[in-house]
């Protein structure tokens, strides 16, 4: 049976982005900005956890009902609330470790938790889990909800693996790209789930740029490269700005296809 969709509904079948190769890249420099940027508003510019977290708690507000406003996907908008969202999960996690005291594996625990919940809320009120049926606000309302808790959960399952378990970011990167690796192996020779495969993948590419992310810029002394927190956020954010331009430049280009198309 076909189903019917209005006008309405129509108009936000591409209001999440095709996952691609470009999807993923972006998505780990995201992440990796996350954690790099979050150091520097709190540690650089002397904003503290508190000050940081009001920022971009601020910013994410503005530009999450910018990103609901639209009826598209627009790559720019998107992408941006993405990177919001790595830094504030990245602050939820580190506000509870620091300024409450609650122990990484708790944390850890709690965003597991909590994710797990989103998908069965949401699972519960629409019937699927798929990315690529977001086609009402409020799936997209739970998609971003998900996508939250896997930032904060990443970001304590991450610092867990390279700081609570002592095995430095380099040796936790290797970890949680293997990982990846098993996920796409089971993917495309194995046939794994579609919507789980994603999501699994999703939640480990969290872990893996935030550990990039702190071994480009912590000390020496830290186990890290020391490129600092200002040359590894702006290496990447000028890196997606690039993939971002180069990806809204060939969505433009495929739409004005389809308009010779039909004007055919």
């Amino acid at each position: 049976m076909k189903i019917q969709l209005s006008a309405g509904t129509k108009q936000m079948l591409n209001k999440v982005p095709e996952v691609t190769l470009w999807f993923w890249l972006i998505k780990i420099m995201a992440t990796t900005v996350g954690e790099t940027a979050a150091d520097f508003l709190n540690i650089n510019l002397h904003l503290g956890l508190t000050g940081t977290s009001v920022l971009m708690g601020a910013l994410l507000a503005i530009f999450l009902f910018m990103q609901l406003r639209v009826r598209r996907y627009v790559p720019w908008l998107y992408w941006t609330v993405v990177v919001l969202i790595s830094i504030v999960g990245t602050l939820i996690t580190d506000n509870l470790v620091d300024n409450f005291g609650v122990a990484l594996q708790t944390t850890t625990t709690i965003f597991a938790v909590a994710l797990l919940a989103t998908f069965i809320v949401w699972y519960a009120c629409e019937k699927t889990l798929s990315i690529h049926s977001i086609v009402t606000t409020r799936r997209e309302l739970f998609y971003w909800a998900a996508i939250l808790f896997t930032f904060a959960l990443g970001t304590a399952a991450g610092d867990l693996t390279a700081e609570g378990l002592g095995l430095g970011y380099a040796t936790s990167a290797l970890i949680f790209g293997a990982l990846i690796g098993v996920v796409t192996i089971s993917y495309y020779l194995f046939k794994a789930n579609a919507i789980a495969a994603f999501w699994i993948g999703y939640i480990l590419t969290r872990p893996l740029g935030a550990s990039c992310g702190d071994l480009l810029s912590q000390p020496l002394a830290n186990g890290g490269l020391g490129l600092g927190t200002v040359v590894t956020s702006m290496l990447f954010l000028v890196s997606i700005a690039g993939l971002v331009f180069y990806l809204s430049i060939s969505q433009k280009k495929d739409c004005d296809c389809s308009e010779s198309l039909l004007a055919e």
